[in-house]
């Protein structure tokens, strides 16, 4: 096999990658996502890594070096004196090949747009005097600085306003895929457990699966890669940051104030915590949600109001808990942590797993085709208007859905068939009654438990409507329709 022919999903994004190389037109393609997604590697492998011209942008590297550096690539001895010029060149370089078509790759787009540099000035002109008629250009361009690509290449409103052919979002692999890669790339023999448990750390971000030994146990590669002296996963929390988003600090610092309530926080209550002005908060917090590293939400009924957000990044919630937090622990810290801290974690995360895998889970009961809402939902304890007290709740996950039912969901990370006990039962029926008496709500409620191996039938399991595996999450969409 090949090594392009080793890719893992991406099947639409390789589709359309391959759509826009067929057509009849020059095209300009944006790929963006996170670091250490894959993106390059998706470019590179759905093109067998043959390109007419390709070029790397460097972080935080000076103007003169990249371009130097844009110069070599074309085979030139001599440096442009600045982009305008290195772009006039590639034009030159390009149409010399008197092909039919050429295709041209610039990775890291966001590095090259250095301080006064005016790549961006240089880069539109490049795109829009490509003369039309003649060589059809094919310019797919990745970038990992997701609100750069988002607010000053895609949304562009200067000269690339509206000239992007394609924006694909890439985003990380869910548990399916992991497991695919996990087996077929890596040659992992790993049980749904297993992979979960490894999910749940990584957050199916491919360069991070990709450093794990086969000859090492699931334990042994979480230490290496984190706690070990020159562990390679230890700094990259920081640098994480710093290379997606300018003043970096300042996300970091919302996403550990998160941290510290893992429920979530309204705006409100982060600025307090913060002591930032609200302007730069909005932001942070709009570019946060952006990258995935951050989910907002409304509490039903209620659009934008009251909205809470809440820290999902599973690779970030587990540095933050374990590595930021225990930078002097043997690095065989976690091969040797009690399974009951392990599993508290896997509580919390396992249900951060469930939010990422909705459709999944829309598709195993039967409503992929019927609009949903997702929400949270909590509520303090009140008195109603007839003197009656409430006691105060909490839902983590609700799927408001059009057809007048909504799945009020509990996730329960176990490792074995979980057990509902009478008091269990009494607190799922309680809380349903305060949800529609606080909400209002006509629609039909539905308990339905998300667990691992699923509920333990008992007498006190009846009131449990629907249900959802771990293994349900592993299969597509399609699979459980």
């Amino acid at each position: 096999m090949e090594w392009y022919e080793k890719i893992v999903g991406r099947e639409a994004e390789k589709k359309l990658l391959q759509r826009y190389q067929n057509s009849d037109r020059s095209e300009l393609i944006a790929l963006y996502g996170r670091r250490r997604v894959g993106k390059t590697y998706l470019v590179r492998c759905t093109f067998h890594d043959e390109f007419d011209f390709s070029f790397t942008g460097m972080y935080e590297t000076p103007k003169a070096i990249q371009i130097s550096r844009f110069a070599k690539q074309l085979g030139l001895n001599t440096t442009p004196k600045d982009w305008f010029e290195a772009f006039d060149l590639l034009r030159d370089y390009l149409l010399s090949m008197k092909k039919e078509k050429v295709t041209v790759f610039l990775d890291e787009l966001p590095w090259m747009d250095t301080k006064n540099s005016n790549f961006l000035s240089a880069f539109s002109i490049f795109w829009n005097t490509w003369p039309m008629g003649t060589t059809l250009l094919k310019l797919y361009v990745c970038g990992s600085s997701t609100t750069w690509m988002l607010n000053k290449f895609i949304g562009d409103k200067g000269g690339l306003y509206g000239r992007t052919s394609r924006s694909i979002y890439l985003r990380p692999f869910s548990l399916l895929e992991t497991e695919q890669y996990l087996t077929s790339v890596k040659n992992f023999s790993l049980t749904h457990r297993q992979v979960l448990d490894i999910y749940m750390i990584m957050g199916g971000i491919p360069y991070y699966l990709d450093m794990l030994d086969q000859e090492l146990s699931i334990d042994q590669n979480i230490d290496a890669l984190f706690f070990a002296p020159n562990a390679p996963l230890r700094t990259e929390y920081e640098f994480l940051f710093r290379s997606l988003f300018q003043n970096g600090d300042r996300y970091r610092k919302v996403i550990e104030i998160l941290s510290q309530k893992l429920k979530g926080m309204t705006r409100k209550e982060i600025l307090a915590v913060s002591k930032s002005d609200g302007g730069s908060l909005s932001k942070v917090l709009d570019d946060l949600s952006a990258c995935d590293f951050i989910r907002s939400y409304s509490a039903i009924g209620k659009k934008n109001k009251g909205c809470i957000y809440q820290l999902t990044d599973l690779f970030c919630l587990f540095h933050i808990r374990f590595v930021n937090r225990e930078r002097e622990q043997d690095e065989h810290y976690w091969s040797n942590l009690p399974e009951g801290k392990k599993n508290a974690w896997s509580g919390y995360a396992f249900e951060q797993v469930c939010l990422h895998h909705i459709p999944e889970i829309k598709a195993k009961l039967g409503i992929s085709g019927v609009f949903c809402n997702v929400y949270s939902w909590n509520t303090a304890s009140y008195t109603d208007e007839d003197g009656t007290k409430w006691d105060g709740g909490q839902i983590d996950l609700l799927i408001d859905r059009r057809d007048d039912v909504i799945n009020i969901c509990e996730m329960k990370y176990s490792s074995e068939q979980y057990v509902i006990t009478k008091d269990y039962e009494q607190h799922i029926m309680d809380r349903a009654q305060l949800f529609r008496h606080s909400t209002h709500t006509r629609k039909s409620l539905v308990n339905t438990f998300i667990t691992t191996y699923g509920v333990k039938k008992n007498l006190h399991s009846t009131g449990i409507h629907k249900e959802v595996t771990m293994d349900d999450l592993f299969r597509s969409s399609e699979e459980l329709r």
